[in-house]
């Protein structure tokens, strides 16, 4: 479930960090660490945070004979799991204190990870998340049931009692890097997840099942979308020709989208000389997700992890007046991210993707306006594709944190407009504090799918930053120059994560207008063949994709071989359909709709194109 966001909560409105939930899986997690110290005492234990929908902790279990990591097995997850519903049944206390630095170094001094820890927050470095902090920590969170202490901030449920043991399952094993570095020692995480009840654990495992099946990973080749060739590398997916024109779909319908609201195309390349990212900030900001700069003729060039800083130079290209603002850049921009192997998964992680950008330069009185447009754009594609089940969220930035730049008084005026544009499009949205870019606010539209997984697809952003940092200018109606404002906007995000997330909410039968394959021409017998070839030809004169199955195969092999490929439309065709210029329609969801002419079937499958319905 690559790049999903936080669990729809139980409780209403409340953020994840505050909700009954996340103590009950946190909790969940410590009473994990306790149940293997209790079977693997030699164990050493590194970190045990909630997730989006569960917990996991990580641990050294040490090297076998052969230098190698030590795992668990099946069986020892069985084991785990049957001592943590004992200890939970024990019903003990968490019961929250405080150590110095020095007293917290004695106390887990056998324990290196929690030692790196402490040291890391009494420098000032990161907390235990491996987030920036802004000063050295003098004193650290304990918590403690029984016997067992751990360090932790919190939050926890008062008794472990509260976790109930029939709502708590352990799910799976695998490798982590300590820190998601490949260069730091390799740990054995353990998935967990919790739930008030049973019958919610129940209903999260079907869940896990249906989305197993729906893993676009093998959808994608089953249906010929995508390939990951170990020659080209991973997180590189090659687009096979079906997922190509997928994808070609999507953009010629965004492109369409946007050259009716005014914006206009630029290509960019796909690298820059470092200096353009060190000006924007993305250099060395981001430095650990960016690949090794490349030495050209002297100068450095890094592959490029944005989009925005090139087109803040194509609008630096000439000189602007206000007559020319807003001015709305549209790419498809390919950039390029360096995520540590273990973290990739199929199209929802990759290296290499590519962003429905676009950067809107407007001036101060025209930004209102013009976020509200970009909302609506956002709206009007979650439409198209039939997605009614989203919600917004305005990231602010966090007063305690270094990360963000800029002064207060643009990060005032950022959330202002925001929640000003938010306000009168009556949006339901949350605001989560530490969520927002480096350089201003945003507002995120959070998708939730068929199996009620939330996505975040569309972004736009307010950024008073970057036009400072290039000295972007207008010349406004005095005469005097002035500072634009840039929206940034993607409505898709990610094009390869996007029909990742679309594979799986539609388990590949996606609406006629999207399918690489609109109708496929089955005929009975091979005497048939030209004829299906002669409605296929005149199908594909009307635009629509069309195949002719010509194979030697029997009749009810290719259309099952058709509903495996998930294909709307299998066109029949016999000597009664060569006799009345007909075809035989039935749907990959197995409805016979009998005999019909070419032409009204024609009418049927172009109104559904033209109206991108999801009914067949």
């Amino acid at each position: 479930m690559a790049e999903a966001v936080k669990e729809q909560q139980v409780e209403e409105n409340v953020p994840y960090r505050e909700s009954n939930l996340y103590r009950l899986r946190h909790s969940a997690a410590h009473v994990l660490a306790e149940a293997v110290l209790d079977l693997f005492p030699e164990a050493r234990l590194a970190i045990g945070p909630p997730i989006e929908d569960g917990f996991y902790y990580d641990f050294d279990l040490g090297k076998d004979e052969r230098g190698k990591p030590i795992t668990f097995s099946e069986e020892d997850l069985e084991k785990i799991e049957a001592r943590m519903k004992e200890l939970i049944k024990d019903n003990a206390r968490f019961e929250q204190s405080s150590m110095s630095i020095d007293e917290a170094l004695e106390f887990f001094k056998d324990q290196p990870y929690k030692v790196e820890l402490i040291q890391e927050l009494a420098a000032g470095r990161v907390d235990e998340d491996g987030r920036p902090i802004s000063e050295p920590v003098r004193e650290v969170g304990i918590y403690r049931q029984r016997d067992f202490v751990d360090l932790c901030r919190g939050p926890h449920v008062n008794y472990t009692g509260q976790i109930k043991p029939n709502a708590v399952k352990l799910l799976r094993t695998s490798g982590a890097y300590w820190r998601g570095d490949e260069n730091r020692p390799q740990l054995q995480r353990i998935y967990g997840t919790a739930w008030p009840t049973r019958a919610e654990l129940e209903e999260y495992l079907e869940r896990l099942e249906e989305a197993a099946s729906r893993d676009h990973r093998r959808l994608g080749k089953q249906l010929s979308l995508f390939h990951i060739s170990p020659l080209v590398g991973a997180g590189l997916p090659l687009w096979l020709p079906k997922g190509t024109i997928l994808r070609e779909t999507l953009e010629q319908f965004l492109r369409q989208a946007q050259r009716e609201r005014g914006y206009l195309p630029v290509i960019t390349p796909h690298i820059a000389k470092i200096d353009l990212f060190i000006t924007s900030g993305h250099y060395p900001y981001y430095k650990d997700s960016q690949y090794t700069p490349l030495d050209i003729d002297g100068d450095l060039f890094l592959l490029r992890p944005m989009n925005c800083p090139h087109h803040i130079e194509v609008y630096r290209s000439e000189a602007r007046s206000y007559r020319d603002l807003p001015l709305r850049l549209a790419e498809f921009g390919t950039v390029y991210r360096y995520e540590q192997s273990g973290e990739l998964a199929g199209l929802t992680r990759v290296r290499g993707f590519t962003v429905d950008d676009s950067h809107l330069f407007v001036t101060p009185e025209q930004l209102e306006d013009e976020f509200i447009q970009v909302v609506q754009l956002i709206q009007y594609v979650f439409n198209a594709m039939g997605f009614s089940d989203f919600r917004a969220r305005l990231g602010t930035n966090d007063p305690e944190s270094d990360k963000y730049a800029g002064t207060p008084e643009m990060w005032e005026r950022g959330i202002a407009a925001i929640r000003n544009a938010a306000d009168k499009l009556g949006l339901n949205y949350t605001v989560e504090v530490g969520e927002a870019a480096f350089y201003g606010p945003k507002l995120d539209f959070i998708f939730r799918d068929v199996l009620k997984r939330e996505w975040q697809l569309g972004t736009v952003q307010v950024d008073f930053l970057l036009p400072e940092r290039f000295a972007l200018e207008y010349i406004g109606p005095d005469g005097e120059a002035h500072r634009p404002v840039m929206i940034h906007r993607a409505p898709f995000g990610s094009m390869e994560r996007f029909v990742g997330i679309l594979i799986e909410h539609f388990n590949g039968a996606f609406p006629v207008w999207l399918a690489p394959v609109q109708a496929i021409l089955i005929p009975i017998t091979d005497r048939h063949n030209d004829y299906a070839r002669e409605v296929a030809e005149a199908l594909q004169a009307s635009g629509i994709r069309v195949e002719v199955d010509a194979s030697g195969s029997r009749m009810n092999a290719k259309i099952r071989n058709a509903q495996l490929q998930k294909i709307p439309y299998m066109l029949v065709v016999g000597d009664r359909e060569v006799e009345a210029g007909a075809v035989a329609v039935r749907t990959r969801d197995e409805e016979n709709r009998g005999s019909m002419p070419v032409a009204e079937f024609k009418e049927l499958i172009l109104e559904r194109i033209r109206t991108r319905s999801l009914e067949l």
